[in-house]
């Protein structure tokens, strides 16, 4: 199914993932707890962090389109290694901004998409990117419990660091993958006229960026309420609610498989569209049951909702011009990131008014984004 060089990206992101899980869950509990930090800097904190990945992803495509790929991928995890680090030693909140600054360097991201199009058979395209992302969702499954253990054990300046560990040996395990130059990319007409706005005015490209980015909004308005929504009106607790998220990751490295599969054999938009009714359906059993049984069952299928980007990557990325993929990937990926920054701000006025708002506006609009997604004909 995979070849050499996608297997081995495989790996990295489940290493890299199982090191990020380790912290990525516990920070903004750390932030507020150790370093005395109000909820304003930690969302100050996660902005930064948002909007750095929002613009490298531009950055990251025009480099991918002129240098090795394989180069910028591993930038992008030396990018990451600092930054565990530079949160073991923060005193304060504002003393975390660098770690954030360069936690937030995403120049996989269109990268990434662009190698793994070229690598992958043309007929598994969608079911491939399904696979990788679930190495990724894998990796997150059991990092954050265990990264909880150690925090209250040996503290959480240990978890950073083995974190960074995690992520040097991602970072090496990409090195053994083959080098990769976009194609043609000296011809004149992948240069000046393919900037982000130029590409933005392709009909298509314009069309797919504003859907995920309607995906991701809704996706982004609800997600972060959920741990708390599950204690506030169902009075569970950080261990159960710790295990459904767990749930939901393996939810999501089961069900790209299966919506890899529904891509490949009918069409993506179907894959789409099965990715948000099952992002709908279990929103509705969230709000219907609170029962820990059933409750398994619901965060089993949000597992769906996690694989936007994959989808992304597996329906922008075979359009593209293969001299301009990774910039033709970074204008929707880009539009998506800056959807995301602003989300989780309108779910939380939402959330204020009454605790179901957010969630029952995403259940709508899920719904009506999966309509749109069964009628598209060029996808």
């Amino acid at each position: 199914m995979l070849n050499k060089d996608l297997k081995l990206i495989y790996a990295c992101n489940l290493v890299g993932s199982f090191g990020d899980g380790l912290y990525a869950y516990l920070l903004p509990y750390y932030i507020t707890n150790s370093l005395n930090a109000g909820s304003v800097e930690v969302g100050i904190l996660y902005a930064v962090m948002t909007l750095v990945a929002a613009l490298t992803l531009l950055f990251a495509g025009t480099l991918a389109d002129k240098y090795d790929r394989k180069k910028i991928m591993l930038a992008g995890w030396i990018a990451w290694l600092p930054a565990p680090i530079i949160f073991s030693f923060a005193r304060n909140w504002f003393e975390m901004l660098p770690g954030m600054l360069l936690w937030g360097v995403w120049l996989g991201g269109p990268t990434g998409t662009a190698y793994i199009v070229s690598a992958a058979d043309e007929k598994r395209v969608t079911l491939t990117f399904a696979m990788i992302s679930s190495s990724w969702s894998l990796g997150y499954i059991f990092s954050p419990a265990f990264g909880g253990y150690l925090a209250g054990t040996v503290g959480m300046r240990t978890v950073f660091y083995l974190a960074s560990t995690f992520y040097a040996i991602a970072t090496l395990i990409l090195l053994f993958i083959k080098s990769q130059k976009a194609k043609d990319y000296a011809l004149p007409t992948s240069k000046e006229e393919y900037s982000f706005f130029q590409l933005l005015k392709t009909r298509k490209l314009l069309k797919l960026s504003v859907f995920f980015a309607s995906m991701m909004f809704i996706i982004m308005m609800f997600r972060p309420f959920v741990p708390k929504f599950l204690a506030e009106v169902y009075g569970y607790g950080d261990f159960e609610i710790g295990v459904l998220g767990s749930i939901s990751f393996f939810g999501s490295a089961v069900l790209a498989i299966l919506l890899g599969k529904i891509g490949d054999k009918w069409r993506k938009a179907y894959a789409l569209a099965a990715s948000l009714l099952l992002c709908s359906l279990s929103l509705a059993l969230l709000l219907l049951f609170g029962n820990l049984e059933i409750l398994t069952i619901t965060f089993f299928l949000t597992g769906g909702s996690y694989l936007t980007w994959s989808l992304l990557g597996a329906v922008v990325g075979p359009l593209a011009p293969e001299s301009i993929r990774a910039r033709w990937v970074s204008v929707p990926q880009t539009v998506t990131m800056f959807a995301s920054f602003v989300a989780p701000y309108l779910g939380g006025v939402l959330y204020g008014i009454s605790t179901y708002y957010p969630f029952t506006a995403a259940i709508i609009v899920a719904l009506v984004l999966a309509l749109v997604a069964f009628t598209m004909q060029d996808v």
